[in-house]
């Protein structure tokens, strides 16, 4: 069927116009200058709180207390933003993979030219496998199948005629035809699409909520214990400059200055982990919010499945031939009688002459398919079962969504391909048991094609499709199906029995759908199946009928993926939501977290997610779930090891207040800032590399705060009051071991060597800390030592750095402690017994606890009740 030549633009009218309207690109997404977007790590809420205690240890004049947080909150944000940064980039560089050259008509010939140079007016001729670069309009005469799943989410081919619009970003998978361009760059339907997805209004991730409320906390209780002894200093003596300057001494004390860098580092590490398996992470914050996920909305082609159709199965007259042998490689083994495999061959030969632009070609070992994947699967049949290559043709009728059919005519006769429903009426004395094959593939799940034929007439060609599609005789039907991915089941059950809800949202059928649901395991028992059509119009109704599991949500519209996330959100659920098309870009930006293609998506798409998956893999998105609640759990038992010390470090003030000054002070100001930098930072950052458990992924996942009882029980109950005992029973011992006595004047070198003594009880208490704080439920015996090498070589610098601390003179002496005799260190070293003593009993009486009172988890997994329930 040929197609009328457009004569195109001159190479001057295209370059007046390339002037006068710009390139032919997507407007870039706005993005802060670097040296803005560097500023706002320096500004974050967290951030400021430090900014502020290091202002107020200078007004305190403490300029190296000052000077020493500031350089915390400097090195915290360069590194947040050198590691958001190269996310950025590493995205910027996935638009490179997409083609950027287009075949246009110019000066009266065809020429290659780059997409960017398109203008409106130009000529583009188009053939199977391009990309439609602008917004065209199909030239009289011309007829292509388009791609357009990227926008609809349906992954049929929609057949173009003469006037019809093709629309930037879609692809030609059958047929040629001229096009003229109408639109460019940012007038293109395209352009729109990402304007509204960049518009979208990204939500609070979960971490940010629960950081804001830990600085909340943190600033009330400094400034309150502050405020306490302030009026304490005054009532002691103390002038009223002196009572301020301590009181600002024991506020910024209370500030964990290492809380920042330790969460930022955390979640850094975790992204480095998940792009090993092979999720990169464009936001931090996603991290954390990823394990957090209660609802996984998930594409099912390429994601579920391995997007590789393949004819598994075919039935003709003669017999049945089962194909073993997935993907394109034309390799594969075919079972059936010789006569069932001569009719094969007849009938993959017919079929394949009507997708003639389908095929497949080799890179390295790899096959991939060009043109629409059915008619690419059908070609490879054709290859596997020997049939020559096709005539030239005479006439074409393409696939029609009302017929569900297509047909060509060649000199061997008429030969049409279709759903067997629409082929097989049209047949003349089809055999009843093609019925029957028909319904034994459904029942397989497989996509069911007919492929008919007869002896052409001379009235067959230049007729219409009605005149050529009759009188036929069936040559065979064939059994399509994409498989499901290997490992998908089983990251499905991980997901299930971590109380995980999964929907499959697709443009697909619903019985198709369905069936991949049932092989994969999303789907086990009764299962609801309902059409983009059908969803309720109202949110609520919506969230009700979808808060659930085993949900098929078919034949939906991108727009309908954004009303699912609100409707679910809106019912308390942190949604993670996958997609990989235009239109899906909105709904990307709304969830909690969107997950887009990474292999197959979209520029806008990929833009608007948090997560991009290199593999298009439903097991990435699992694993990096699992990443996540690892982490969450990490930041939980780092700040657990945190607020341990600050309660150690505050008691030396308490005691002084309490005792009237009679009781000197343990330490100072910057000893305590030099726990909270110099020893505690390392063991703190490796807690947060702690690998996940075998359990992450088993019962539901504690959804409350960073710091609830649980944490404040074992920091403020239990580990703390062990360490500030120890500590300060060494620091008292050794005063009176000196000859000090109650309300004296020990001297600057007896206090320095009790303050010594102090300091290092508190430093080996942490480094027992370190290991207790490896589980919240398993006691040191049952964790060990190993498992963490990180954590090994952290305690290990912390003991150094002790050293260093109370032995070198100069920062002994800025910090006003000195190294421990022989009596001192016995005295330091009972805080590693005392801290892991302590700690088992502790577990020990929880577990007893929990085994005499057992958890129920209300409601079937994933109920929302049952997922606040707290985590064994």
């Amino acid at each position: 069927m040929g197609y009328r030549s457009e004569p195109g633009l001159t190479a001057v009218e295209a370059a007046v116009r390339l002037a006068t309207d710009g390139p032919n690109q997507l407007p870039e997404p706005a993005r802060p200058h670097p040296l803005r977007e560097l500023a706002r790590q320096m500004v974050g809420f967290f951030a400021v709180m430090l900014w502020v205690a290091a202002g107020l240890a200078l007004v305190a004049g403490m300029p190296a207390l000052g000077v020493a947080i500031a350089v915390v909150v400097v090195i915290n944000g360069l590194f947040s933003f050198a590691q958001e940064y190269r996310a950025d980039r590493a995205a910027e560089r996935l638009r490179d993979l997409l083609p950027a050259r287009a075949t246009v008509r110019r000066d009266g010939r065809a020429q290659v030219v780059d997409a960017a140079d398109l203008v409106v007016g130009d000529v583009v001729i188009l053939e199977a496998g391009d990309r439609v670069s602008a917004d065209l309009v199909l030239a009289p005469g011309g007829q292509v199948g388009v791609d357009e799943s990227m926008l609809t989410g349906e992954s049929i081919t929609r057949v173009r005629d003469a006037g019809s619009d093709l629309l930037a970003g879609t692809y030609v998978v059958e047929g040629h035809g001229e096009a003229v361009v109408r639109a460019t760059g940012a007038a293109t339907r395209l352009a729109g699409i990402s304007a509204v997805t960049q518009s979208a209004v990204r939500p609070r991730s979960p971490l940010a909520h629960q950081l804001h409320r830990v600085v909340r906390v943190v600033a009330l209780v400094a400034v309150g214990v502050g405020a306490v002894f302030f009026l304490t200093a005054l009532l002691l003596g103390r002038t009223g400059n002196q009572s301020f300057l301590f009181a600002i001494g024991v506020t910024v004390a209370l500030v964990p200055e290492g809380l920042l860098p330790t969460v930022t580092l955390s979640l850094a590490r975790a992204a480095q982990r998940m792009a090993g398996r092979h999720a990169l992470v464009r936001r931090l914050e996603a991290v954390e919010t990823l394990g957090l996920t209660t609802y996984i909305c998930t594409d099912k082609t390429g994601t579920l499945t391995r997007n590789q159709m393949s004819v598994v199965q075919a039935w003709t007259p003669a017999g049945v031939v089962d194909v073993v042998g997935l993907g394109y490689a034309p390799a594969a083994t075919l079972h059936g009688s010789p006569e069932a495999l001569g009719a094969l061959r007849l009938a993959a030969s017919s079929a394949e002459r009507c997708s003639p632009d389908a095929h497949a070609v080799q890179h390295g070992e790899d096959w991939a398919p060009v043109g629409d994947p059915m008619d690419v699967a059908i070609h490879v049949l054709a290859r596997r079962a020997g049939a020559p290559p096709f005539p030239v043709r005479t006439s074409r009728h393409p696939f029609d969504p009302r017929r569900r059919r297509s047909s060509v005519v060649d000199h061997h006769g008429v030969h049409v391909v279709g759903a067997s429903d629409s082929v097989l009426p049209l047949c003349r004395d089809a055999p009843a048991a093609a019925d029957d094959a028909v319904t034994a593939m459904a029942a397989r799940g497989l996509r069911v094609v007919a492929v008919a034929g007869r002896a052409a007439g001379a009235g067959d060609v230049g007729t219409d499709a009605a005149d050529v599609e009759r009188d036929l005789r069936l040559l065979g039907l064939l059994g399509l199906e994409d498989p499901p991915r290997d490992d998908v089941a089983d990251a499905i059950a991980s997901c299930r029995s971590g109380g995980i809800r999964i929907a499959m949202i697709t443009g697909d059928h619903p019985i198709t759908a369905l069936t991949i649901a049932r092989e994969v395991g999303l789907v086990q028992g009764e299962a609801l199946v309902v059409e983009g059509k059908d969803l309720p119009a109202d949110d609520d109704a919506l969230g009700e009928l979808l808060d659930r599991d085993e949900v098929v949500v078919a034949r939906v519209a991108p727009e309908d993926k954004l009303r699912i996330a609100r409707a679910l959100q809106s019912r308390g659920h942190v949604v993670a939501m996958t997609g990989d098309g235009v239109n899906d870009g909105p709904a990307l930006r709304t969830a909690d977290v969107g997950i887009a293609m990474g292999a197959s998506g979209t520029d806008v798409a990929r833009e608007a997610a948090d997560l991009v998956l290199l593999d298009d893999h439903f097991g990435s998105i699992v694993a990096a779930v699992e990443l996540g609640r690892s982490t969450f759990a990490n930041i939980r038992k780092f700040l657990t090891y945190h607020l341990t010390d600050n309660v150690a470090e505050l008691t030396p003030f308490v005691v002084w207040a309490l005792s009237g000054g009679s009781i000197p002070l343990a330490l100072t100001v910057l000893q305590v800032l030099a726990l909270d930098i110099g020893t505690d930072l390392l063991p703190a950052l490796a807690l947060g590399a702690e690998r996940p458990s075998k359990r992450t992924m088993t019962g539901p996942f504690r959804l409350g705060s960073l710091i609830d009882r649980r944490v404040l029980r074992r920091a403020f109950g239990v580990l703390g009051p062990t360490e500030s005992l120890v500590s300060m029973a060494a620091f008292v011992v050794t005063l009176r071991l000196g000859g000090w006595s109650v309300g004296a004047d020990p001297g600057p070198a007896l206090l320095a060597a009790a303050s010594g003594t102090a300091f290092a009880a508190i430093v080996l208490g942490q480094l027992a800390n370190a290991f207790a704080c490896r589980s919240e439920s398993r006691w040191i015996g049952a964790t060990g030592f190993t498992g963490n090498r990180l954590l090994q070589l952290a305690v290990a610098t912390e003991a150094a750095v002790l050293i260093a601390y109370l032995a070198v003179p100069p920062l002994s002496d800025l910090l006003g402690g000195a190294l421990p005799d022989a009596t001192g260190w016995l005295l330091a070293l009972v805080a590693i017994p005392a801290v892991w003593a302590v700690d088992a009993a502790d577990k020990w009486l929880r577990q007893r606890s929990r085994t005499s009172h057992p958890t129920r988890w209300p409601g079937p997994p994933g109920d929302r009740a049952w997922r606040r329930a707290e985590r064994v």
